[in-house]
């Protein structure tokens, strides 16, 4: 089968722009933001820009276009009134991705910047199922996963052992609404060495507790501008980085990942040759996927 390769691209102008760009710069998959990123609210999506995002994307074949929250959210945060604002707005995230029917939401698990890992992982299990609990209340069916991503573990930030992960689903009522988002660049700074087989090895070893590794759903695809352990989160172009094109291929063609769709979240722009970036690097995907 082929690669189901796409990017994260700009609703600039409505977010059926991003499903018509996907569709011209030939990519099976799409990521995009639902609203601004940096905001807790966002205006409504309009009829028309729904319409034309649904058919763009059936028109271009993209496979289980997914959105990314937020990133002012922070289920794991100890003070109250953050927490419920990021409960509040992630509520609306999946809201506006099953509007667009769209597969998932991809939301960084959370920081407690007190410091207390378990205490933040019962905050964001918690979160979890308030967000839930919120749009069943309404009467609303939703079937819009809510994609815990891996992180570099930069400063207190949970997810960057796949153990995290493990213990949200365990503490979650909600966990049959839950998938999993692995990112390639996250995963190395993390310390899961992708240059090696056996990094590869753990990080799939560690998904295989409580069966989680069929729970991952979707793909980050980006090099690592920091060697793994940094816990340093800085994407770089495929190839250019630390992951190596040996340790790309190796991630990519992995039985468990390669049928799912991945995401490019690299710097936009154009190379030497005046060739866009997104481009270049879905090249040097599809070179290094066995087909």
């Amino acid at each position: 089968m082929p690669l189901l390769i796409g990017s994260h691209l700009s609703v600039a102008g409505g977010c059926h722009r991003a499903a018509e760009e996907a569709g011209q710069l030939g990519m099976k998959a799409l990521q995009i933001f639902t609203k601004n990123n940096n905001q807790w609210a966002g205006k409504p999506i309009s009829e028309a820009d729904r319409a034309s995002f649904l058919a763009a994307a059936s028109k271009n074949k993209l496979t289980q276009p997914i959105s990314h929250a937020s990133y002012l959210i922070n289920l794991a945060s100890p003070k109250p009134e953050l927490w419920q604002k990021s409960v509040d707005s992630m509520v609306d995230e999946i809201r506006r991705a099953a509007y667009l029917n769209l597969a998932g939401v991809v939301m960084h698990p959370g920081s407690p910047t007190d410091g207390d890992r378990e205490a933040g992982l019962d905050r964001i299990a918690k979160g979890i199922d308030a967000i839930f609990q919120s749009i069943s209340s309404d009467g609303q069916s939703v079937e819009v996963k809510l994609l815990l991503e891996n992180t570099a573990g930069q400063g207190n930030a949970l997810g960057w052992q796949i153990a995290d992960l493990t213990e949200i689903f365990r503490r979650s009522e909600a966990s049959d609404s839950l998938g999993i988002c692995i990112d390639s660049c996250h995963s190395h700074a993390a310390g899961y060495d992708l240059t090696c087989e056996s990094g590869l090895d753990r990080l799939i070893d560690e998904l295989s507790v409580d069966s989680l590794l069929g729970r991952v759903v979707a793909i980050h695809l980006n090099d690592s501008k920091k060697p793994a352990g940094s816990r340093v989160d800085r994407h770089e172009h495929l190839g250019l980085g630390h992951l190596t094109l040996d340790g790309i291929a190796r991630f990519i063609n992995h039985p468990a990942f390669r049928s799912l769709p991945m995401i490019l979240e690299t710097e936009k722009g154009e190379n030497d040759d005046g060739v866009s970036w997104d481009v270049v690097n879905m090249d040097v995907a599809k070179g290094l996927y066995n087909s």
